[in-house]
């Protein structure tokens, strides 16, 4: 994650994950592997006067129940906001996705055509167009003026677990249940690359800032970086306690990568050095794909689902917990952080099936 100082936008939401549970048992949480730390300040000169502190954040988030959306009949899979930041849209094992205006939590359309549940969405980067991965093993897409897809890619062997546009938005990229990413070209509808990626299902996939690299995760407890171009895996990040990798997201500024694995635990790694920098815990994630994201529009956090029907709120340097957001009534599985405003938007499973809009509008 970008030090204090940086101001890089954030990207295009990614991808992420649902209610499919590991087939494997979750090993115990790893101790932290404390590294130099992004974040680290320069040196204030021996002769300089201590400055006073004058923290350039808010010390912690002050995120309140704004509104609570009602329609899905199964559980919320997916919350995607637009780039633009007008729309918020949400994806269910109900097979739909809705298009809801995120300012005001009115529903504009149901997106319908998917034989089978839906497990990620993901917007171009102009606004105008979601695909969805579902488990009928398609993707859609959808211009959201239109509530039938436009296109059906075909080619996967299993369910569809995530999906991803490319920033340019003329390609995209899955993973599915029959462990493979492929990348696919927008306009022609066309599969361009079958990557041979995990030993397991993908979990999680997602484009750089670029576009130039790929990185993707799986129950096989590894995280890997792929070339866009050739294909070509770049890197493997592997933890040494082996852990499922349920969730992966590159930072905004493309330095980092931050992965969630099921012994309830968050790290945030170095992508050029493949170093676990920073770990995050409190919350519960052993059993399902769980989204988290980054929160830059404030201060510097880092947001989780949990399985203890909760949203978790990270300080990204520090790694103190700084606000825990209670509503929902089952599992938490999927988080997004709107791109310009102090919005956070959450989905919950089974006995909740609702998506609600947080909003921290403390003056800054």
């Amino acid at each position: 994650m970008p030090p204090a100082q940086e101001r890089d936008p954030p990207e295009l939401e990614p991808p992420a994950k649902r209610a499919k549970k590991s087939t494997s048992g979750s090993p115990p949480p790893q101790a932290e592997k404390p590294d130099n730390p992004p974040e680290a300040a320069a040196p204030q000169p021996a002769s300089a006067p201590a400055p006073a502190p004058q923290p350039s954040v808010p010390a912690k988030p002050n995120y309140r129940l704004k509104y609570t959306l009602h329609g899905h009949t199964k559980s919320v899979s997916s919350v995607k906001f637009s780039p633009d930041g007008k729309w918020l849209a949400s994806a269910s094992a109900d097979a739909t996705v809705r298009l809801w205006h995120a300012h005001d939590g009115r529903h504009e359309l149901t997106l319908t055509g998917h034989r089978a549940g839906i497990s990620d969405i993901a917007w171009s980067n102009d606004s105008n167009f979601i695909c969805s991965a579902s488990d009928d093993k398609t993707i859609r897409i959808w211009k959201i003026t239109s509530p039938d897809p436009i296109k059906v890619l075909v080619g996967h062997t299993n369910y569809v677990f995530c999906v991803n546009y490319n920033p340019q938005s003329n390609l995209i990229v899955s993973g599915s249940f029959d462990e493979n990413v492929r990348i696919w070209d927008v306009k022609k509808g066309k599969c361009l690359k079958v990557l041979p990626a995990h030993s397991d299902p993908v979990c999680a996939v997602c484009f750089n800032r670029d576009g130039t690299a790929i990185v993707s995760c799986s129950y096989d407890g590894l995280i890997r970086i792929w070339d866009t171009a050739t294909g070509q895996c770049l890197k493997t990040i592997i933890d040494d306690e082996n852990p499922a990798v349920s969730f992966v997201k590159f930072s905004p500024n493309g330095k980092y990568i931050l992965a969630a694995t099921q012994d309830n635990t968050l790290r945030l790694w170095g992508y050029q050095n493949g170093k676990c920098l920073k770990t995050y815990t409190g919350h519960k994630n052993s059993k399902y794909c769980v989204f988290g994201s980054f929160s830059v529009t404030g201060g510097k956090w880092i947001v989780s689902g949990s399985e203890d029907h909760k949203i978790y709120i990270w300080n990204l340097q520090t790694k103190e917990i700084v606000q825990v957001l209670s509503g929902h009534n089952d599992v938490v599985l999927c988080v997004a952080c709107h791109p310009t405003v102090n919005m956070i938007a959450s989905g919950a499973i089974d006995s909740d099936l609702t998506v609600k809009i947080w909003v921290d509008d403390t003056p800054s």
